[in-house]
């Protein structure tokens, strides 16, 4: 062992235990503990002094109540990509993280959200896990979480579970088993991913509830025409709205600010500019950049000669 190291471990004494032999805590950064891709099978000892804690890429199984105890100053707690299942979780094991930001539990193999999550989270990675419902109580009181990470589950019904989350900016919930849109969506979204779900309909005024949002991605579902309420994407300040491969014979009507539209590989069987302008003159046209209309059935001919007029801005026309 190097005498850097063990001048690391003296200071990191003085600071709430020892390095464990498993892990690296570079004496330059003694708030972060680096532990990821050694093989380990169980939870190293935390020293309490650790900030930043990275456990990734190993085969961990556990986290019993004890395993985070002393770790009471934890702001990162990095578990993604480990063997994590739900019952191997102690009730209580995250209870004491009274500062924890970001907690990354991606790529395990969890079927519910551990309870007693921190209230103080502002980042939660859960993707690629095997959870299947969701309950109110599982994110009740997180006043902080700004971004979400859900996708690649198998949750069928959300319930009202994601209203309480009233700083949310980012929502994934691509890949899993909806068959609707979730009630209740925070109302300062500002991304929103479904898309690889069974949605087939959106609810009356779904977009009309939220201040800021500004991508939507809905790929991959079984949305059709009449699932779509009359103006339902007619809202000012979407800047993205991603339809494609879905079951859509029309274009359905969209805003003039919005500049990023998908539709590709849909059923659609004729361009309809009224989707895209009511009125056209100096002040009145779309503000869209790209379109996206391959895979439907329609050719370039189907494109009037006055759309150019409406899509002054479009650089792009795929057909």
């Amino acid at each position: 062992q190097s005498q850097g190291y063990y001048f690391g471990s003296l200071q990191a004494d003085s600071a709430g235990g020892a390095c464990p032999d498993e892990c690296d805590c570079p004496p330059t950064f003694p708030v972060a503990m680096y532990c990821d891709g050694r093989g380990l099978t169980a939870m190293p000892t935390i020293p309490s002094r650790v900030k930043y804690l990275y456990l990734q890429n190993n085969a961990i199984t556990a986290v019993p109540d004890s395993a985070l105890v002393n770790a009471t100053n934890l702001v990162w707690l990095m578990m993604h990509y480990n063997q994590l299942t739900s019952d191997a979780i102690g009730k209580k094991a995250f209870l004491k993280l009274e500062k924890l930001e970001r907690l990354y539990l991606q790529h395990n193999n969890l079927t519910t959200i551990p309870s007693n999550l921190p209230r103080t989270l502002r980042d939660l990675r859960i993707n690629h896990n095997k959870i299947e419902k969701v309950t109110s109580a599982d994110l009740e009181g997180m006043d902080n979480l700004t971004v979400l990470y859900f996708h690649d589950n198998a949750v069928t019904d959300m319930g009202s579970s994601l209203k309480a989350l009233k700083s949310l900016t980012l929502l994934d919930i691509s890949a899993n088993k909806l068959t609707k849109v979730p009630e209740a969506l925070p109302e300062h979204l500002h991304q929103l991913y479904l898309e690889s779900n069974s949605i087939d309909s959106l609810p009356e005024g779904f977009l009309g509830g939220f201040t800021q949002l500004q991508y939507i991605r809905m790929a991959h579902n079984q949305i059709t025409d009449k699932g779509i309420p009359p103006n339902t994407f007619n809202v000012t300040g979407l800047v993205e709205l991603d339809l494609s491969f879905n079951k859509l014979e029309r274009i359905p009507p969209v805003s003039t600010s919005l500049q990023h539209l998908y539709l590709q590989a849909n059923q659609i069987k004729e361009f309809t500019l009224g989707s895209f302008c009511s009125i056209v003159d100096v002040t009145n046209f779309s503000k869209l950049q790209t379109l996206r209309l391959d895979g439907n059935e329609i050719s370039r001919q189907d494109i009037p000669s006055e759309s150019s007029l409406c899509l002054r801005m479009a650089s792009t026309i795929e057909v």
